[in-house]
């Protein structure tokens, strides 16, 4: 019984969020400077955590083997 109260409630939920998305569509013409300049900087930070990681690993299984 609860999972398909829980399974009307989302499919709920995607119904809102797709009617929300295709209004928001509709009348949004475009990413402006600073949402490109944000997703840009968040997508540095992401790679350079992924590199300060690899390189944290590896550094670490070196001096495992000497």
């Amino acid at each position: 019984m609860n999972t398909l109260v829980l399974l009307t409630l989302f499919n709920g939920y995607l119904a809102a969020t797709r009617r929300a998305w295709r209004e928001r569509a509709e009348d949004d013409s475009g990413m402006t400077t600073l949402e490109t300049v944000i997703i840009t900087l968040v997508l540095i930070a992401v790679a350079t955590a992924f590199g300060l990681a690899l390189t944290a690993a590896i550094q670490r299984r070196t001096n495992q083997i000497t």
